[in-house]
């Protein structure tokens, strides 16, 4: 049992993290880049999982991808297949409250990007596509890494939002942190110290591997 939710929590969380580290990047890479009215109250609606409780968030997402949501609903009337309490469910929990923390590293990184450097490939010919890959993104390339870590940290730790989109079901969507919670509320210690001390390890890994990376770019 242990080693399902620990195993259910690395696929979820690697799922939602490569998914964020795009999605994130570019979109910081818009709010970096891009001039347009909005932009800032974009930049604050795409933050607010990072503020709310995790609780209203997975609400949210209930009303979103739930059987009778205004996406999960369609979906479900033409495949018969639902988003909610499905390990994809925990996977898009663990997306959307982890995106914020990669969209704020993304766009740090890419600001930190002199122009100068960007327009001088622009005057030689290359498009936005290739400035960004050849120029924009080597120089952003650790924050954007910090901010790839950082959220894989916190889609790992995702419990309520994951709770109310995916449920907690033993070997389909139970990851560690509903697993230590199912623990706890049946006085099942043991179980717990165990699930609580590999999480704790591993969000030590990411801390460490965050400061390595800070230490490289100074």
């Amino acid at each position: 049992m242990i080693r399902d939710a620990l195993l259910l929590s690395l696929r979820v969380s690697l799922v939602a993290t490569a998914a964020v580290a795009v999605i994130g990047t570019l979109l910081g890479w818009l709010l970096a880049r891009g001039r347009f009215r909005g932009k800032e109250l974009l930049d604050a609606i795409l933050t607010l999982p990072l503020i709310l409780p995790p609780a209203v968030t997975g609400y949210y997402l209930l009303l979103l991808f739930g059987r009778r949501g205004m996406l999960g609903g369609p979906l479900h009337e033409l495949t018969g297949w639902s988003i909610a309490f499905t390990w994809v469910g925990a996977a898009v929990a663990a997306g959307v409250v982890s995106l914020p923390l990669m969209m704020k590293s993304a766009r740090a990184a890419i600001e930190g990007v002199p122009l100068d450097f960007e327009f001088a490939a622009a005057t030689l010919g290359s498009g936005r596509w290739e400035t960004f890959r050849r120029v924009t993104f080597p120089l952003a390339r650790r924050g954007l890494l910090a901010g790839t870590v950082l959220s894989f940290a916190r889609a790992v730790g995702e419990f309520g939002a994951t709770l109310l989109l995916a449920g907690n079901i033993p070997g389909r969507t139970q990851t560690m942190p509903l697993a230590i919670w199912e623990a706890v509320a049946a006085g099942d210690d043991p179980r717990a110290r165990v699930l609580v001390a590999l999480l704790t390890l591993l969000s030590l890994g990411v801390i460490l591997a965050v400061a390595r990376i800070g230490r490289s770019r100074s």
